[in-house]
Order: C-alpha cells, then sequence, then structure tokens
C-alpha cells in the first residue's frame, strides 16, 4: 500500500493510479511515493538484524501480526507516510500484492477482474470464495441498474450470480428489483443519491469480515484490541464505581475504595418506628420509605445529594411492609401488611386510590410497565391485576404468592415474579401462560430483579444470597456470604455503576457490600444501632446509598472523601433530617 494523500476519508486505504497498477498486476506489492523514497520501496525490503519470530516478555506476540496490526493502524489514523515507512523498514507488507490488487479493483469497480482475482488469493474454503464472490456480483447489479443498465444486470443475475447456487432468497430478492423497481430499496439497493465510492467502500468493508484475517486485517483492530484490554482491566477493578474514572494507555487501571459509598453523609429521622422498606425512584430523585409506625415517607433528593422529607403519607391501619415507584415516577405505591395498597400522587402527597378486597389482604404490589395498570399479591397465594381505578382486569388463582412475599414484573409486562412457597420464586408467563420455577433448599425471604431483568437476587434464611440468571435457563450463578440474617425479613439490591455491586442489610446492624462478578465482600458499614431491614442503591447516582433500620433511621451514605477524617464526618458531616416529629 501507498503513501500518497487523496481525497479518500482517512479511515480508508488511499486510491491507487492506473498507472501504478501496473506495477502490481506483475505481481510484486506497491507503496505509493513517499517524501525522499522511491516509487517502489516493497521492492527492496531493509531487512533488520536479530530481528524475532515474537515480541514482547511473554512471548506471546507474533513479530509479524504485530507489524501489519500497527500499520493497519497508521492507515485508520490516516498517517499514510508513516505506514508505507513502517512496511519498507520491517520487510512485512500489510498486504500481499494480490490482495492489494483486488482491494484496489474493487475501489475502481473492475468487477470481473476482481472476481478473477479473488480466486487468486490463495483461499482454501470454497465457500468462502462464493459468498465474496456473491457481495462483489451484487454491487456490480446494483451499480448496472444505477445506470439504467437493465437487460446488463438481468444478464449478470443470470449468468454470474444465480449460477453461484448459494443464498437463493436474496437471488429472488434481487430478481424482484428487476420486476418492481419500487421494493430495490428494501433489499439494500444503493440509490442514485449514494455516492458510489462510498457504496464501494463499504462493500470492502463486509469482504474484510468475510476473509480471513491473515489475508485482510480486520478494519480497526489495534484500536479493537486496545479497548478490550482496556475493559477487561475495569471489569477486573473490584472498585470500579464511577464514569468519571478516566483510563488511561499510560498505566494499568486501578479504583481504590473511595470509589464504594461508605460515609454516612445523612441521617433521616422521620419515622418512629422500625423502618421497614425504601426504595429510590427510577430518577433517582425521591426516596420512598415505609415503616411499622404505619407510614410511608417520600424524601426528595436536591442536586448537590441532600435528601429532605417531602410528603409524609398516612392512611393505613396497619404497618406498611413496601412501597413501589410509577414507571414515571410520578405516583407511588404503598402496601399495608395484609391490608390495602394505596397509591399516591407524588408533587402532592394525595391519595388516588386505595385498592381492596372484602375479606382479603394485600401483601405487595408493583406497576405494569406502561403505568396504566397494578399489580397486587393477597394473603389468599392469589396475583391481581387491577386498572387504575380499580376495576380487576385479571387475576391468577392458586400457589402464586406467599403470605410476605416480593412481586416483580419484567420490562416487557410479560413475566411475573413471586415467592408461590417457602422454597420456590414463580416466574409466571403470562402471554404464553407457562410457569418457571426457582427451586432453593432454603427458605426464600426477599428477591431483587436486576434493571436489565436478566439477573434475580434471592435471599435466603441460611444468610446467604444467590444471584440468578433468569434469562433463558434459569441457572445460579454467584452465592454472597457474610451477612447476618435469623429472625427477619432482610432485603439486599443491585447497584451501584452498571449494577457492578450488591448491597444487603443485616441483623448484626451493618450494611454488607459484594463486587457482583467474584462475590467479594468488599465492605461491612457500621452506623445502625439496630438491625439494617433493607438497602436501596440511587439509579443514578453511583456514590448514593440508603439503609433502613429498626433503629427508626435511614442512613445515607457517600464517597469516604480523601480529605475528611472518619471521625469529623460522624460528628460534622451529618445532616439530621427531623421529619417533623
Amino acid at each position: 500500500m501507498g503513501g500518497e494523500e487523496d481525497e479518500e476519508p482517512a479511515t480508508k486505504r488511499m486510491k491507487v493510479s492506473s498507472e501504478e497498477l501496473k506495477g502490481l498486476s506483475n505481481g510484486s506489492s506497491f507503496i505509493g511515493p513517499v517524501s525522499g523514497s522511491s516509487s517502489d520501496l516493497m521492492a527492496r525490503p531493509l531487512a533488520s538484524e536479530g530481528d524475532k519470530e515474537v515480541v514482547g516478555s511473554k512471548g506471546v506476540i507474533k513479530r509479524e501480526e504485530f507489524v501489519r496490526i500497527i500499520a493497519n493502524a497508521l492507515y485508520t489514523l490516516g498517517y499514510k507516510n508513516s505506514g508505507a515507512h513502517l512496511e519498507e523498514e520491517s520487510g512485512i507488507p500489510l498486504h500481499s500484492s494480490v490482495v492489494n490488487l483486488f482491494m484496489q479493483q474493487i475501489l475502481d469497480g473492475n468487477w470481473d477482474e476482481s472476481v478473477s482475482t479473488l480466486c487468486n488469493i490463495g483461499l482454501l474454503d470454497e465457500s468462502v470464495v462464493k459468498s465474496a464472490s456473491f457481495l462483489i456480483l451484487e454491487q456490480k447489479f446494483f451499480e448496472l441498474l444505477d445506470a439504467e443498465k437493465v437487460m446488463d444486470a438481468l444478464n449478470t443475475l443470470r449468468t454470474e450470480i444465480a449460477p453461484l447456487c448459494i443464498n437463493k432468497s436474496r437471488v429472488r430478492e434481487l430478481s424482484s428489483c428487476i420486476v418492481a423497481p419500487s421494493k430495490c430499496i428494501q433489499v439494500g439497493f444503493p440509490g442514485k443519491d449514494t455516492v458510489r465510492s462510498k457504496s464501494r467502500s463499504k462493500l470492502l468493508v463486509e469482504l474484510q469480515k468475510l476473509l480471513p484475517p491473515t489475508v485482510m486485517i480486520p478494519e480497526s483492530r489495534l484500536e479493537h484490541l486496545v479497548e478490550q484490554a482496556l475493559l477487561l482491566q475495569r471489569d477486573a477493578c473490584v472498585f470500579h464505581n464511577s464514569l468519571d474514572k478516566e483510563m488511561s494507555l499510560y498505566t494499568d487501571h486501578l479504583c481504590g475504595r473511595d470509589q464504594i459509598p461508605s460515609r454516612t453523609s445523612q441521617i433521616l429521622q422521620g419515622h418512629s418506628d422500625e423502618v421497614w422498606f425504601l426504595q429510590f425512584s427510577h430518577n433517582g430523585n425521591y426516596l420512598a420509605s415505609s415503616s411499622n409506625d404505619r407510614s410511608a415517607i417520600i424524601w426528595e433528593v436536591d442536586v448537590n445529594g441532600g435528601v429532605s422529607l417531602k410528603h409524609r403519607l398516612c392512611g393505613h391501619q396497619k404497618p406498611v411492609c413496601s412501597a413501589s415507584w410509577s414507571p414515571d415516577d410520578h405516583e407511588l405505591l404503598t402496601c399495608g401488611l395484609e391490608e390495602v395498597v394505596r397509591r399516591w400522587d407524588v408533587s402532592s402527597g394525595e391519595c388516588l386510590h386505595v385498592y381492596e378486597k372484602a375479606g382479603i389482604g394485600l401483601v405487595s404490589c408493583g406497576w405494569f410497565p406502561d403505568g396504566k395498570c397494578v399489580f397486587s399479591g393477597f394473603n389468599d397465594k392469589s396475583i391481581c391485576m387491577w386498572q387504575l381505578d380499580g376495576r380487576e382486569l385479571e387475576c391468577w388463582k392458586g400457589q402464586r404468592t406467599l403470605r410476605i412475599s416480593d412481586l416483580e414484573i419484567t420490562n416487557d409486562g410479560k413475566q411475573i415474579i413471586s415467592i408461590c412457597r417457602e422454597t420456590a420464586i414463580l416466574l409466571l408467563d403470562r402471554e404464553a401462560n407457562t410457569e418457571r420455577l426457582i427451586e432453593e433448599d432454603q427458605t426464600i425471604t426477599s428477591f431483587s430483579l436486576s434493571r436489565d431483568n436478566r439477573f434475580l437476587l434471592v435471599n435466603l434464611l441460611d444468610q446467604e444470597i444467590h444471584l440468578w440468571d433468569i434469562d433463558g435457563d434459569l441457572k445460579l450463578v454467584a452465592k454472597y456470604k457474610g451477612h447476618k440474617r435469623t429472625r427477619f425479613l432482610i432485603r439486599s439490591c443491585f447497584g451501584g455503576l452498571s449494577q457492578a455491586f450488591i448491597a444487603s442489610g443485616s441483623e448484626d446492624s451493618q450494611v454488607y457490600i459484594w463486587y457482583r462478578e467474584s462475590g467479594e465482600l468488599i465492605e461491612a458499614l457500621p452506623g445502625h444501632s439496630g438491625a439494617v431491614n433493607c438497602v436501596s442503591w440511587n439509579p443514578v447516582n453511583p456514590h448514593m446509598l440508603a439503609s433502613a433500620s429498626d433503629d427508626h433511621t435511614i442512613r445515607i451514605w457517600g464517597l469516604n472523601e480523601l480529605t475528611m477524617k472518619r471521625k469529623d464526618t460522624r460528628t460534622n458531616g451529618i445532616h439530621h433530617c427531623n421529619g417533623g416529629n
């Protein structure tokens, strides 16, 4: 390849003139003129004495591959002269002369010659040769149609494309372009407004994906390898929890513990009894909490991360065991323990509706993804779906839920998830009317669904938390241990950047945090004076975590800034929000 500058985009290889192609047709490699060099550098490569076949301290990088990939990167970045010099000095061509000729024939639209050259590249797999030929002749077919040479296009289809005897459905689609030209756009016809050179460059990219990488280096291969290395370092970083954490090629990536929320930034004292449940809104602007004091509270999160009481929600006659945010965060459901479900307006704090059934207590609640319906579990082990006005739409009878149970609905609205037996979780497909079961050896106390709906976090009686993959075949993929649970209902959650962490309450008054991928326990946060019943990680701010406790308080956890000493944050860094009591 050459070093001439031209009007081709920097991401594409340079164009070779027809005069220069004469040199290629002789079977010799070609490099365009470079400042201070002759026009045929590759004809006289400079051999380096002592060159080894491998480079690097581990002996796993092949020198030839390494040099070719670097040359490819230089050309991609637009450094054509540098790429040409590298090929000359190393004596390692990026592509063989035959491949260079083939690529130029594609860019020039010499279709018959390019098909012939393709057969001389030395490909062993006949199916690859046929597939590549099909792509080339398809481009030829489209350009003939573009030039309004319909009969020539028909002849190409009949005598060149069809005899390849592959992709017959595509051949029929191409035939439809002859019969009904209006269908051309549907099958990928570039159209008269498409620049041919651009379309041909796209064809080269498609051929590059099809041909072996030893023949044509995949586009941006070096960039891909470097990105892959950076992502692997990031994924292996136990404490990576910030989008702002820049990654550099100069050093290996490593975050510190300061990326994990581990400092109490606020203590919220709005409840007068044990706080059983809390959950951040989807937009991270609000926090809902519910308590044994028969109330729920909507807390507001300001732009600086400060949390203050917005509304106290009263009306339940029994302890409030759970809450659920509407998809748009404009409304909130609260569920009394074997009582009723109430729907509240977040802006005004007004109760909009009460869902109840005579003689039956409600034990859980959730929203349909479109926000137009709500779900609830009952203590008779059934699950019902209601319209917002309270009209019952569907009801699933039988062993669908337990007396105290979590309830989740997947984002597509197809699956309802609930604890159906002490040791089993039901995944009910509403559309297919099928059921799947996650079965554990121990009693299940609670569960949480990941944001992408692929994983379920299951809390067990034996002080373990299990992570299940529910996308396809049900599979147990991880276990988390270390927290304490003997008597109470303890909840855990996903959280942090890309939900890379697992957090859980504990009966020993601490908040536990694990790295999700490895199961490594990375933090145990003291501070509460009673059992921690529930935790919730802000879905928008990975540096904000909330915990609810039997000590009647909610703690907001933030980053442990290096400039602060922990003892100072305990005394001066806590904002006490007394919810009016």
